[in-house]
């Protein structure tokens, strides 16, 4: 039962850490200013206005009975209370007596009078209205051939400190919770920068000198990430800087031996030795390639459906179809997504004889599946494929042209870029890669 409880509070509390301090700011304040609310209207407004208007309905009460003595002058009774009391009072003849209420149980002022006014006088006897006057209430009592109407200001009924109040206390609680707001919204926006450029690094973004704000936790973490993120780009620079001069040592003595098997007489020998020189090559190169996919190119804005679109026709194959639906505009960059999706359909087309390309966007995420009737690859082999250098089969004769880094180049590329990249059984037989990138 708790972890229902626990799993329902989580699902509907704030995922930001904004509104869950606005949250943590806001509600007891609001709990609070609730309670004094009610315990105000409960113990001053409501008594306060109870005996006000007890008061009220006692002194009508009070001039029905004078009135009704016939040892005072009807008029001069109408004109004293009038005077002393603030009412304006007025007989009107009419036996018939018949109005009909204005049924508004939810103001207090209303329940109020109608209470007050059923201790002192029937049903039948009177009758009163709150909203034909702004400032006043009609009040009619059934006195003889007719009735008295009385115009009482509103102020003989209700508190003007009620409005007072909750002005008081409204207005700072206000205050309290807009103050919350910028102070919170202050905190969290270093926390968000720091968010944004660590994404933009994992997708292998140039970010800019990261200043940490903030906070003192704030701080530190955002110097740890500047420290982290410079060790990294060290790191990489390092790394391209030593398989540049590997580049460079190995293939000087790999063009020596070239010329030296040029001037071999015996053409079976050179003929073999030149295919294993070639493959020494080619496996550099890929080597070289799978090494440096990441930094070498920079981030752009482009047309990322013409790209797919250009990859597809420079292969002048009628055996790829390919169903696109709209142009999408992608942020990244350019030469590493065409690189991977000519890694992909290579890979199709050395194993199957039609492949098709589909494009999908949603709200987040642009979705491409590449599909081909080949053989395809074991349940099994899903996950070792995306391996440097791994061959399911090293005797197909396939493989032997390829070193293993089509999938690992391609999977490198499409994680750095943030995105997804899943292998499946194709409907056509083969294989279906899926890539999900994000928008």
């Amino acid at each position: 039962m708790f972890y229902g409880l626990s799993k329902f509070l989580k699902n509907i509390l704030p995922k930001q850490l904004f509104y869950r301090g606005l949250l943590i700011v806001a509600t007891p304040i609001i709990i609070l200013q609730i309670t004094i609310s009610l315990v105000f209207f409960d113990s001053l407004w409501i008594k306060t206005n109870k005996g006000m208007t007890k008061a009220l309905v006692n002194e009508i009460s009070t001039f029905v009975e004078f009135y009704n003595n016939e040892n005072y002058n009807k008029e001069e009774t109408i004109n004293l209370f009038s005077l002393y009391q603030n009412l304006i009072i007025e007989f009107v003849e009419d036996e018939d007596f018949k109005f009909e209420f204005n049924e508004r149980w939810f103001s207090p002022i209303d329940r109020t009078l109608r209470r007050e006014l059923k201790l002192r006088f029937s049903n039948n006897y009177f009758w009163f209205d709150t909203t034909n006057y702004k400032e006043l209430i009609d009040l009619r009592i059934k006195y003889q051939t007719g009735y008295f109407k009385f115009l009482v200001p509103r102020d003989r009924v209700t508190s003007s400190s009620a409005r007072i109040f909750a002005l008081w206390i409204t207005l700072p609680a206000i205050l309290v919770v807009a103050i919350a707001m910028i102070f919170l919204k202050n905190q969290t926006r270093p926390i968000i920068k720091l968010a944004e450029a660590s994404e933009r690094f994992g997708r292998g973004e140039e970010v800019e000198e990261f200043r940490p704000s903030g906070a003192l936790e704030i701080r530190k973490a955002g110097y740890e990430f500047d420290r982290m993120k410079k060790r990294i780009v060290r790191h990489l620079n390092q790394r391209s800087e030593m398989l540049s001069g590997i580049s460079h040592d190995l293939r000087t003595p790999l063009t020596r031996i070239k010329l030296q098997l040029a001037l071999i007489d015996d053409k079976n020998i050179s003929k073999k030795l030149t295919e294993n020189i070639d493959e020494m090559e080619k496996m550099l190169n890929e080597y070289l390639q799978f090494s440096s996919t990441s930094f070498s190119d920079k981030t752009e804005k482009f047309n990322i459906t013409e790209l797919i679109e250009f990859t597809i026709k420079k292969y002048e194959n009628k055996n790829i179809f390919y169903e696109i639906s709209e142009n999408t505009f992608f942020n990244g960059r350019k030469n590493l997504i065409q690189r991977c999706f000519n890694n992909l359909i290579d890979n199709s087309l050395k194993y199957a004889k039609k492949v098709k390309v589909q494009q999908e966007l949603n709200k987040n995420n642009l979705n491409y599946t590449i599909e081909d009737d080949g053989p395809g690859i074991p349940e099994t082999e899903y996950e070792n494929v995306f391996k440097p250098f791994y061959k399911i089969d090293r005797s197909r004769s396939e493989t032997k042209s390829s070193v293993g880094l089509g999938l690992s180049i391609s999977s490198d590329i499409i994680r750095s870029h943030g995105g997804k990249i899943s292998l499946g059984k194709s409907e056509m037989g083969g294989l279906k890669v899926k890539i999900t990138l994000p928008i």
